[in-house]
C-alpha cells in the first residue's frame, strides 16, 4: 500500500514550507489566453476552520496572502448581522483589496442538514440576501443537504422539489436585491445533472451554482465533467483536489491541496475560462481523511443515479490514483495546533500552485 507517513520532522517541514510559500515553476505564457481577463483567486473560510476566526481575522489572513476574494461561507463568522457591523466588515475588506462572497447552509426544510437557527427556510434566505447586499457580495451560497438526504422518504427528488419551492417563494426579493442564490453540490447530496435540474426548475434568472470540485467526487463523478455540466450556471466556487483509488468494494476518496490530487487543473482552468471567467477561483481545502464508496454493490445504487458513461470517467481517475494515509498529529504536538498548522499549510500550498502554476489571481503575490 502506497501511503504517506506524517512524522514530527516531516510535518514541521511541511508547515515551514507553507509559511515560506516555495517557488513553483511559473505557468508558461501560453497557459493564459491572449487578452483574457485574469481569474480572481480567493479562499473559502472553511479551509481554515480550525482557527475559529471571525471576519476581521479572516480578512487580515486573506490580505496577507494577497488574494482577490474572501468567501465567508457561514453567517457565524460575522461579528453581527446588524447593518452597522456589516458596513464595518465591508469597509475593512475594501481597504484590504478584497471582494467578499457570502454563504450559509441548508435551505431545504426536509433535509437532514436543515437547522431552524435562522428561522424557516424562507426566512434564512431573506436574512442571507440582506446580509449579502450589505457586504457587497454578488451571491448568497446555500446548500440542499448531504448524501443521507438520498435515503429519506421520496429520495433526493423530493428534497429537490422542496428546495425549489422555497427558492420560488423568495424570487421577487432576490431579483430586487440584485443578488444571485448559489446552490452548492454539497457532501454527496446531488449529482451534477440533478443540481442543473434544480437550477432550471427554480429559475436561472436568480439561481446559480456554487461549484465544489471535492464534493463532485462524492457523487462518483469526474470534477472536470461536473464543471462541464454546471459551468454555465456557476456564480461562485469552493475548490480543492481529489485523490481517488480503487478498492475491492469500489473506491476511496481523499480530498487534498490543489495540485496534490488527480484533477487536471490546466484543463479545468481552460474550461473555466470558457464557462465562467469572471467567477473567482476560491480554495476550500478539507484534507486529511478518506471516505469509502462501496459502489460495486447493487445496494449502493438504490440511492444513486447510475449513469455508466459518467461512472466510467470517475473510474478512469481511480485507476490512476494511489492510497493516502489520513492526517494524524505528530506525536508530542498539541492536536489543535497541529490541525491548524496542517490546514494553513494545505491552503498556502494551494495558493502557490494556483498562482504560479495556473496563472490565477489579479493581484501579484
Amino acid at each position: 500500500m502506497n501511503t504517506t507517513t506524517f512524522t514530527r520532522r516531516s510535518f514541521l517541514a511541511t508547515v515551514a514550507s507553507s509559511v515560506l510559500l516555495p517557488r513553483i515553476a511559473p505557468a508558461a505564457p501560453s497557459s493564459l489566453a491572449s487578452g483574457s481577463v485574469p481569474i480572481a483567486l480567493g479562499i473559502d473560510n472553511f479551509a481554515v476552520r480550525a482557527f475559529g476566526w471571525k471576519a476581521s481575522e479572516l480578512i487580515q489572513y486573506a490580505a496577507g496572502l494577497r488574494l482577490d476574494t474572501l468567501f465567508l461561507s457561514d453567517l457565524e463568522c460575522l461579528p453581527s448581522l446588524e447593518e452597522v457591523a456589516l458596513k464595518e466588515v465591508k469597509a475593512e475588506a475594501a481597504a484590504a483589496g478584497l471582494a467578499l462572497y457570502l454563504g450559509s447552509w441548508s435551505i431545504c426544510p426536509s433535509s437532514v442538514r436543515f437547522k431552524p437557527k435562522w428561522g424557516s427556510a424562507e426566512e434564512h434566505l431573506i436574512t442571507g440576501i440582506r446580509v449579502a447586499k450589505a457586504l457587497g457580495s454578488p451571491v448568497f451560497r446555500v446548500i440542499l443537504g448531504a448524501s443521507d438526504d438520498r435515503k429519506t422518504e421520496g429520495g433526493i427528488n423530493a428534497r429537490i422539489a422542496d428546495t425549489v419551492k422555497v427558492l420560488k417563494a423568495v424570487r421577487g426579493r432576490v431579483l430586487d436585491s440584485g443578488i444571485k442564490i448559489a446552490v452548492e453540490n454539497h457532501s454527496g447530496d446531488m449529482h451534477s445533472w440533478e443540481l442543473a435540474r434544480l437550477v432550471e426548475e427554480a429559475g436561472t434568472d436568480f439561481v446559480g451554482v456554487n461549484i465544489d470540485s471535492g464534493n463532485a467526487a462524492w457523487t462518483l463523478e469526474d470534477p472536470l465533467q461536473v464543471l462541464e455540466n454546471l459551468g454555465k450556471y456557476t456564480v461562485c466556487s469552493s475548490l480543492r483536489d481529489d485523490m481517488i483509488w480503487s478498492t475491492p468494494e469500489g473506491a476511496s476518496i481523499q480530498w487534498t491541496a490543489i495540485g496534490d490530487g488527480l484533477v487536471d487543473w490546466k484543463k479545468f482552468i481552460e474550461r473555466w475560462r470558457h464557462f465562467c471567467p469572471r467567477v473567482p477561483f476560491q480554495i476550500e481545502t478539507i484534507s486529511g481523511f478518506s471516505r469509502s464508496f462501496p459502489y460495486k454493490s447493487e445496494a449502493f445504487w438504490k440511492d444513486y443515479d447510475r449513469r455508466p458513461e459518467q461512472l466510467a470517467k470517475f473510474e478512469a481517475l481511480a485507476s490512476r490514483g494511489r492510497p493516502m494515509e489520513s492526517f494524524k498529529a505528530p506525536e508530542g504536538m498539541d492536536k489543535k495546533e497541529a490541525e491548524r498548522a496542517f490546514q494553513k499549510a494545505e491552503v498556502e500550498r494551494s495558493v502557490a500552485f494556483c498562482r504560479e502554476k495556473l496563472g490565477l489571481g489579479v493581484r501579484k503575490a
